[in-house]
Order: C-alpha cells, then sequence, then structure tokens
C-alpha cells in the first residue's frame, strides 16, 4: 500500500488513503462503487436498534450489541439506502467536517434501522415524534437527542426540501451543566506527576492556550512563533482560525521535548514514534487520565477540563470575558459566559447570616462575661 504514488495515512479514517482513480479502485475490488458508497462502507460503530415503527411492539424491544457500518447497511433497505447516500453527498458538497459527517451518518443510519423498509422521504412529523419518544425511553441523553435531530433536520429540510418539517416536533431542554474545572493546585500536582517531557509538553501546550485535543494534536512546527510568542490554531472548530499567545515556560519544554526527540518531528509538532503522523487524540486523553491518577485526583474531569480551567482562571484573574471568547475561538459570547457561573462557585464561601448570628452573640457574650468579672474585682 505504502508504494501506491499519492499514498498517505488518514487519521480521521484510521487507515492508509489512496486516490481515486479507477486503476486504485479496481486493485481494491471496488470498479463498480461510487466514492460516496465507500465513505459509507467505512469501518464505523452503530447502536443497534430495532427495526419498527409499531407501537405495540416497542416496549419489548431492546438494544442490541454494537455493530460494524457493513452489518448495518445489510439491515437498511435499497431505497433509504440510496437516501443515505444523497445525505453524504449534501454533506459533503456543504464541506462539513469529517466528524461532523460521521456523526451524522450514524444518527440517520438509527432511524434507517429502525424503520426497516419503509421509506424514508415518506416518514411525517407524528412518526418522528414517536421515534424520538421511543429513544428518550430506552435512555438517550437529551444531548444525544439534539445530535440526533440536527441530522434528521437536515435531511428532511437541506436533502428534500421540506421546510418547517420540524415545527410540531419539540426539543427536549438541555442540562444547564457548568464547566468541570481543575483548581491552580491540582493543576500543579498533575503537571509534577509527568515525568516523560513529550507528555508534559502536550499538557502544558493545552492549558497553557486553552486549546482543544484535536487543536493540540494537529499543531504544526511553524504554527509556534518564538518571535510574536504566539500559537497560530488553523482551522479549529467550525474551521476557524485564531492567534494564542505562547507562554515562555511552554516554549522553554517545548525547545527540550524537539532537542530530546531521536526521530525530530517533520511537519507536526507532536507525533508518534516515526516522526510523521500527528500524535493522536486518543493518546493525548489516556496521557491525562493517567497523569491525573498519578496526582491522586479523583474529580470527573476530561482532557477538555485543562480548557475549562484555562478560561476559568483567567476570570478569576480579572481578565474580560470578550478577550476570553476571543482566546477560546467560541462564535458566541453566550459560551463563554457559562464560565462566569462556574465563577460564582465561589459564593459557597460566604458564610451564611445564621452563622455569623450566633457568632456575634457568643461575642457579645464574652464580652459581657469580661465586663462583669472586672465590675465584681473593681468592687473588692
Amino acid at each position: 500500500m505504502r508504494k501506491i504514488p499519492g499514498v498517505h495515512w488518514s487519521k480521521t479514517y484510521c487507515g492508509w488513503t489512496i486516490p481515486d482513480t479507477m486503476e486504485n479502485r479496481a486493485k481494491c475490488g471496488l470498479s463498480n462503487t461510487t466514492a460516496v458508497e465507500t465513505l459509507v462502507l467505512q469501518k464505523q460503530t452503530f447502536s443497534a436498534k430495532p427495526q419498527t415503527l409499531n407501537t405495540h411492539q416497542s416496549d419489548n424491544l431492546k438494544t442490541t450489541k454494537l455493530q460494524t457500518s457493513k452489518t448495518a447497511l445489510s439491515c437498511i433497505s435499497a431505497n433509504n439506502k440510496e437516501q443515505l447516500i444523497q445525505f453524504l453527498q449534501q454533506l459533503q458538497l456543504k464541506a462539513y467536517s469529517p466528524s461532523t459527517i460521521r456523526t451524522y451518518r450514524n444518527e440517520f443510519a438509527q432511524l434507517l434501522k429502525m424503520i426497516d423498509k419503509f421509506p424514508v422521504q415518506n416518514l411525517e412529523p407524528k412518526h418522528l415524534q414517536r421515534y424520538l419518544l421511543y429513544c428518550i425511553k430506552n435512555g438517550l441523553s437529551e444531548h444525544g437527542i439534539h445530535s440526533r435531530l440536527n441530522a434528521l433536520k437536515f435531511y428532511f429540510e437541506q436533502v428534500l426540501k421540506r421546510e418547517k418539517f420540524f415545527f410540531e416536533i419539540p426539543r427536549p431542554k438541555r442540562p444547564e451543566q457548568l464547566p468541570k474545572i481543575l483548581n491552580e493546585d491540582e493543576l500543579k500536582r498533575m503537571f509534577a506527576a509527568v515525568k516523560n517531557l513529550k507528555h508534559k509538553a502536550i499538557l502544558f501546550t493545552a492549558y497553557s492556550a486553552g486549546l482543544r485535543v484535536s487543536e493540540v494534536v494537529n499543531l504544526r512546527i511553524r504554527d509556534i512563533d518564538s518571535k510574536r510568542m504566539q500559537i497560530f490554531v488553523q482551522r479549529a472548530k467550525g474551521k476557524k482560525d485564531r492567534v494564542v499567545n505562547l507562554s515562555v515556560l511552554v516554549l522553554d519544554v517545548l525547545r527540550q521535548y524537539i532537542k530530546q526527540q531521536i526521530t525530530k518531528p517533520q511537519y507536526y509538532l507532536f507525533t508518534g514514534p516515526d516522526g510523521l503522523q500527528s500524535y493522536s487524540e486518543r493518546s493525548a486523553q489516556k496521557i491525562f487520565q493517567e497523569a491525573k491518577k498519578q496526582a491522586g485526583i479523583y474529580k470527573d474531569v476530561t482532557f477538555h477540563s485543562l480548557r475549562h480551567s484555562f478560561a476559568t482562571h483567567l476570570l478569576e484573574k480579572g481578565i474580560d470575558v470578550k478577550y476570553i471568547k476571543e482566546l477560546l475561538g467560541h462564535f458566541d459570547i453566550r459560551t463563554t459566559e457559562r464560565y462566569l457561573h462556574v465563577r460564582k462557585e465561589q459564593l459557597v464561601n460566604i458564610l451564611s447570616p445564621l452563622d455569623s448570628l450566633y457568632e456575634e452573640k457568643e461575642l457579645d457574650a464574652r464580652i459581657a462575661a469580661t465586663d462583669y468579672t472586672k465590675k465584681r474585682t473593681a468592687k473588692y
């Protein structure tokens, strides 16, 4: 595979990719398969759902084990498979990111598996309401429902051009969850627990600039501007570029890390053993979890909590929330304002008026006792 001209490793699909030519298709046995159908057949896990919309049977149906996409696609009728291909084509034409395409594909496939041979284009809002109610009863979270609704909304409104098709379908209210953060003492303990210099550099870079895990592992060497002390984050979430500050300490750690590597990174800043492919997101997440464990931190936090901690600590140091919005690359200021609520957690340290009341009474009693003692002493 590596000898084929134009071959390269794809992080998105976790495999080698080659140019889409008739010759290469013939080598792979895909001469009669379109590029979009090939994307559909990529190995991907689906949470298999029962294949019916019959409300009388749905109460007794159970979720089965995870299946590969090939097995899942074998359960989809020819008509619905064609609709799935059109769905993916439209996503690609609108230049959605590979991760969004995978998510939407998975969510849409759940519906196609459920309805079996029933044409998906013939579904009405009342059918989708029953389907979503079934998903809720089977434990799909509010965030999961929103994700599935987004995929279905894209199909019916963008592919089938049915305007206001979801007007009658309510969205569940999302829980207002506060970002989970680490305090400064916990961060110091965690960073001190990391002995591997590359691992320390990854965690330092993520926290110092408030980067997502995908942004850290996709940093290129040329994105580190030591003269202007800036990090260039290219095509992050929402295909948005931004510039963040480069910490002096991080720059020093990065230089030491590069010097220590036997196989020097060629393109990406953080790479695997070959020095060519970028470090995987999963490996970076494992580094964080191991560091947390070594530091004795038992909070339910993830790699993304470094980004939350970065924003919250800046806010506590008096940085305006508008500047934090730009550093984090948020589109909407309301997303950044979540950290104002985290900061308000400091209110729990304020004493209750009840506690103050009893403290004042106790103080008054002590003063009264002291005055009484002084009077008795003066009398005798």
